[in-house]
């Protein structure tokens, strides 16, 4: 995407905002498209479509969107007729869908599923070449699920008896270039207040159904682990306020899992089928619903999460694993029980009760800060493309100017305790990242802002879990508190 930056004057921000961002532009609304009846789709998906279909001012033609949806993004009900196609009619099949990658180590084949038409019917009818895999690995092994178009065939296996069903071929779902330097030269052209509320846009919400700046800041919390790898965050939060939509519709890099059980093979390592888990291949992993959370090896896994949680690295077995997923708690939390200074988590389950890995945990989110779900709080107007938005944030893990930024202006006491500072490092770093993602030098960065929307947010959150670990285990971690970490001014020789 080209613009002349010096034709952008200080226009009124929706004439800034077309300016600067033209075509990674779309109009949302809370009024659904026609073509959307009947149909579940992630915001991504929504917004390439709505986009595709649009004109200048944001109007959709329904008729084409319709058709392309039909043609291109079947529904379950139309799989039968797919399968006449390929199995009667000796075609191909090609659509866009959301695919997931298995392998059978007995059999040494990699198999697929297609989750949305529940395909396969038996393990090992939907089957992958491996030169296919092999060049499209990234993509397809990312996360336990990604979208992309995809080609098949009915074929007979290789005892030549049985009909099978083949992936012939795959085009990842990536319809935009992502330009990180323009992105990031673009938000010099509208104030702080202003870019809280795009952000708020891009992620699917009307920034002017917020009451106060502090709800739009706590909402903006959610983002912290889609800029910053590996900042792990409890939220506890009243119902319907938002949190397993975010988590779960946003982003295609993150992985929510609702309730029920979690294994150490699906979080960390299959030692039977050699595949790796979640976070390895995930931006996030947010667990929700934590209070009906089990785990299936709840000491095995307590072990696994506090090596994780603190390093980055696990083991099972003799597998010795990495990965940069963030680690999201989220539970619902009674109005009684919204006191910071009081036990929050006496229904969180005992493996999270347990103050060593409470204390792996960067933060907390006050969900209660949130506003529940209204119709005023959903997106209206010209907005960031949520898919481009969710492929800047990705890209901005990989980021370290800011924390090297961070790291220049931060004064720690001598005695702070490694956890806190590291904590409040990484959550400045992503605050950093999300609302000033232009300061990729010190030079470029208001201090007052940065100890504002950084600093005090950072410690803030750090904060209540200390608070939190003195309630549970007071013995160590009684009347203990975060650091008084400051912002320095970089002497000259930082600068260098």
């Amino acid at each position: 995407m080209s613009v002349d930056y010096t034709a952008i004057e200080y226009t009124p921000f929706e004439e800034r905002l077309r300016n600067c961002f033209g075509n990674m532009l779309v109009y949302k609304s809370s009024k659904k498209p026609d073509f959307f009846t009947g149909k579940t789709m992630p915001s991504f998906i929504r917004d390439w479509l709505v986009m595709r279909f649009s004109d200048e001012n944001g109007q959709v033609d329904n008729a084409k969107a319709a058709e392309y949806v039909r043609r291109t993004i079947p529904g379950k009900e139309q799989w039968n007729s797919l399968m006449l196609d390929m199995l009667h009619g000796n075609k191909a099949a090609k659509f866009l869908a959301k695919i997931k990658i298995e392998f059978d180590t007995k059999r040494r084949q990699a198999l697929f599923s297609l989750p949305e038409f529940g395909v396969p019917a038996h393990k090992g009818d939907a089957v992958v070449d491996w030169d296919l895999l092999e060049k499209h690995r990234d993509e397809l092994l990312s996360a336990s699920e990604t979208w992309g178009i995809i080609t098949l065939r009915c074929e007979f296996d290789e005892s030549g008896k049985n009909s099978i069903l083949k992936l012939i071929d795959f085009k990842p779902f990536c319809p935009y270039k992502i330009d990180l330097d323009y992105y990031v030269r673009a938000r010099d052209f509208f104030t702080i207040e202003e870019w809280i509320d795009i952000l708020l846009g891009a992620a699917d919400y009307n920034a002017g159904g917020y009451r106060t700046s502090g709800e739009k800041l706590a909402m903006l919390k959610r983002l912290i682990p889609f800029v910053e790898k590996r900042v792990n965050l409890i939220e506890l939060a009243p119902k319907e306020t938002g949190k397993s939509y975010l988590f779960s519709q946003i982003s295609q890099y993150g992985w929510l899992v609702s309730g029920g059980s979690v294994s150490r093979a699906k979080m960390f390592y299959d030692i039977g089928k050699r595949v790796n888990g979640l976070v390895s291949r995930c931006d996030y992993v947010a667990l929700d619903e934590i209070q009906s959370i089990k785990f299936t090896e709840p000491m095995e896994m307590l072990g696994a999460l506090k090596g994780y949680l603190e390093s980055g690295e696990y083991c099972v077995g003799d597998y010795r694993g990495a990965g940069d997923a963030g680690m999201i708690l989220l539970g619902n939390i009674f109005t009684s029980q919204m006191d910071t200074s009081a036990d929050m988590f006496s229904n969180l389950p005992p493996v999270f009760r347990d103050s060593a890995l409470l204390d792996r945990f960067h933060g907390f989110i006050k969900g209660w800060d949130i506003p529940k779900m209204r119709e005023n709080l959903k997106a209206e107007g010209w907005a960031l493309n949520t898919e481009y938005f969710v492929e800047i944030l990705h890209s901005m893990r990989a980021q370290t100017a800011y924390r090297a930024v961070v790291d220049k202006v931060l004064k720690l006491p001598p005695d702070a305790a490694t956890r806190d500072t590291e904590a409040v490092k990484r959550l400045c770093t992503a605050f950093l990242k999300l609302l000033f993602p232009n300061a990729t030098d010190v030079d470029r960065l208001n201090l007052d802002e940065f100890q504002e929307y950084c600093l005090e947010p950072a410690l803030e959150m750090r904060g209540i879990i200390k608070k939190q670990l003195g309630i549970i285990d007071p013995g160590e971690f009684g009347g203990t508190t975060v650091p008084g970490i400051t912002v320095k001014v970089p002497e000259p020789d930082d600068e260098a």
